[in-house]
């Protein structure tokens, strides 16, 4: 096997872009050959092989934004020493300069982030941005071969960043079947019961940050308040994430009398454990180049109702199109769709679980193989 160093932010099971990486960095390992790991952040249960070779990179202040610098600096570095062993490097985005092979989970110049932060943390979050949109584009189309997380994130390489479209591969991310399954009704009670949720009426769901309005929880909020006006309307939220806007959300949970409709749980690292005990899960997002969250979500078994250009959205079987949001703004047509879900709870939640196997079919190894294929010929 050549050797690969792979340059990320975090290679963590916390989610998104940082599981799939350590997904892959964890199938590399098992394949025998040398791994370099670029990263400030590196899973433990990475470290320690004999075959691993973690570069750790500092974040200053604790800030991603100060840290890249020191990110592409480390894995360029890093990155030559494999190439010149005949070795292969991978980057995501704009993280690192090395033209080799680029596995994009994210286009900046396909989004611009909205936050009613102060305008000291506007000021920083448009410096950071900008910085983000011009490594992403050098970065990019210096790549050998672009690898794309979904055909969404192929059109935006290509769209917005003029990159041929013969270069751009799409790779799915794959799923642990073990990790995010369905659970019997006494482990969902059990969960419930522990977390002192009510156990005869039904939860949805919200995973997502909360440190600007890209997740778009600010619509679910006004969908709930529209819902919660009907006596008749019995589903409680649950809201896992931190962010910026967090205890501005509790605060206005409390001033619009839905203290007791809207449960927020912060940063939790028992997500697994958490989603097969809720119904439902909401992602009204405005931009998602994937949306790792709603797959593992409905490997849990649980509708989710997602924006349609999201990544995820691709994968949904026509039978299932009614879960799609056309319009992530339009606040009556969520409030209209989780209505007509509690009326159809049992068929909404029969009518996915074909889809459930189809998801759970698929392995983070069947997905870091055919990386390895790509990057093999």
């Amino acid at each position: 096997m050549i050797p690969v160093a792979i340059v990320s932010g975090d290679f963590t099971q916390t989610g998104g872009m940082d599981q799939a990486n350590y997904a892959l960095a964890d199938y590399l390992r098992r394949q025998g050959g040398s791994v370099d790991l670029v990263a400030h952040r590196v899973a433990d249960r990475l470290r320690g092989y004999p075959n691993v070779i973690v570069h750790q990179v500092r974040k200053p202040l604790g800030s991603y934004f100060l840290g890249e610098p020191l990110l592409n600096w480390t894995g360029m570095r890093a990155g030559q020493k494999v190439a010149s062993r005949g070795g292969r490097v991978i980057v995501n985005g704009g993280n690192c300069r090395f033209g080799d092979v680029n596995w994009v989970h994210y286009i900046h110049a396909a989004y611009r982030p909205v936050s009613p932060a102060p305008y000291l943390r506007r000021v920083k979050n448009y410096w950071f941005d900008r910085s983000c949109r011009k490594a992403e584009k050098q970065a990019i189309s210096r790549a050998r071969l672009i690898i794309a997380n979904s055909e969404r994130t192929r059109r935006h390489v290509v769209e917005c960043l003029g990159v041929a479209e013969h270069r751009v591969k799409t790779v799915y991310y794959g799923a642990d079947a073990d990790r995010f399954c369905p659970r019997s009704p006494a482990e969902r009670a059990a969960v419930r019961r522990e977390m002192g949720w009510p156990t005869g009426r039904p939860l949805a769901v919200f995973v997502g940050a909360l440190g600007d309005r890209r997740k778009g929880f600010d619509v679910l909020f006004a969908a709930w308040q529209v819902l919660c006006k009907d006596p008749t309307w019995d589903v409680d939220l649950i809201v896992i994430g931190a962010g910026f806007e967090l205890q501005r959300w509790q605060r206005l949970a409390t001033v619009v009398g839905l203290a007791e409709r809207v449960r927020f749980l912060g940063f939790r690292s028992d997500v697994p454990r958490l989603l097969p005990a809720c119904d439902v899960l909401i992602a009204p997002t405005r931009y998602e180049a994937y949306g790792l969250g709603v797959q593992e979500a409905i490997c849990c078994g649980l509708p989710a109702f997602v924006s349609r250009d999201a990544g995820i959205a691709e994968r949904f079987p026509t039978s299932l199109h009614t879960l799609l949001l056309p319009n992530p703004e339009d606040i009556q047509d969520l409030a209209s769709r989780l209505a007509d879900w509690r009326l159809n709870l049992e068929a909404f939640g029969s009518s996915v679980q074909p889809f459930v196997r189809q998801l759970a079919a698929r392995t983070w190894d069947d997905m870091s193989q055919d990386i390895r294929v790509l990057v093999d010929s």
